[in-house]
């Protein structure tokens, strides 16, 4: 699916059991909720954990899946061209968390891609004051998204 803003790619079935067309949509109210002001599109892939694996191993250096990889396009792009840059989810790595946590996988799916957006748009967690801001704006993102937040939820285990 594409819009301009988000386009969103599924090339793992696993992913379409969780309703498909809400997905997408779930992506662009996630892409718009994250960036805000900066209006830029960004590609979102919904894939498996080989899939990122390869990516992770490829771009990081990290021989294993994780659950979410983001890719800011950076200067990489000509002048005038505006696009953020691509988010990729690994479908059993979700799966597995959202199980662990007793979460919706759509919920942490949602948690995922604005984690993935923020990171586009310079957010790290590389130190615990960078963490604490990059976690307290998905909070606040996540919740005017109408999704619990997956801080809180930590806390109370």
């Amino acid at each position: 699916m594409q819009d301009g803003l988000c386009e969103v790619r599924v090339d793992y079935e696993g992913w379409r059991e969780i309703e498909p067309a809400p997905l997408s949509e779930l992506c662009l109210r996630a892409v718009a909720a994250s960036i805000q002001e900066e209006i830029s599109p960004v590609s979102v892939l919904f894939t498996d954990d080989a899939a990122v694996a390869a990516l992770n191993s490829t771009y990081r250096g990290k021989d294993a899946a994780t659950n979410v990889l983001s890719f800011p396009a950076g200067d990489h792009l000509p002048p005038g061209e505006a696009y953020l840059g691509d988010v990729v989810l690994a479908f059993e790595t979700c799966q597995r968390e959202a199980a662990d946590r007793s979460v919706p996988l759509r919920a942490h799916a949602a948690h995922l891609l604005v984690h993935g957006m923020l990171h586009l748009i310079g957010y790290d967690h590389e130190n615990d004051v960078d963490a604490a801001k990059m976690e307290a704006r998905e909070s606040s993102i996540l919740a005017r998204l109408g999704v619990p937040d997956p801080y809180a939820a930590l806390d109370e285990v």
